[in-house]
């Protein structure tokens, strides 16, 4: 019996590349190459501009996201404010909300970082606590294996699963 609820598991497991593409509609990106990183326990997206704002009485920030020759503004109530190492090691106060987001044909809410990735290789690093619990395997030695994000309509939402 035990063996078959392996099986069972293993048969829904989403295999993952180190790099993938994703969506995160609610911020009008249709696509970003995504670094999977399971040293990263937080996910950062690169945002410039970063600003505090109160919108009736609640915390919100405001931010934009460049992406290539493209840039946008987004205002997004507030999740946390978070103590975050960089990648120097290093704590920074960081700005966290929390989105929608698309990964081939599945989508979930993930909790994201803002920082300055501008120097970095990726626009997006995504930590270990956005994929904890939704049965993904990463392949360290693969990329891009579950194709583009595809429209809502055949998408299909998953929810947390606490393991």
């Amino acid at each position: 019996m035990v063996r078959q609820i392996k099986k069972d598991v293993k048969s829904k497991v989403t295999v993952i590349g180190w790099r993938e593409h994703i969506a995160f509609p609610d911020l009008n990106i249709p696509v970003i190459r995504a670094k999977i990183d399971t040293g990263a326990r937080t996910s950062a997206l690169h945002a410039t501009h970063i600003k505090p704002v109160t919108i009736n009485g609640a915390p919100w920030v405001e931010f934009c996201v460049p992406i290539g020759k493209l840039k946008r503004q987004c205002c997004f109530p507030l999740c946390d404010v978070r103590a975050i190492k960089n990648t120097s090691g290093v704590p920074e106060e960081r700005y966290v909300i929390e989105t929608l987001l698309v990964m081939g044909k599945r989508r979930w809410h993930i909790e994201v970082s803002l920082a300055d990735r501008e120097n970095m290789g990726f626009d997006l690093i995504l930590g270990r606590t956005s994929i904890r619990g939704r049965h993904i395997m990463v392949d360290p030695g693969k990329s891009f294996l579950v194709g583009p994000p595809v429209p809502a309509s055949e998408a299909v939402l998953t929810k947390t699963i606490e393991v």
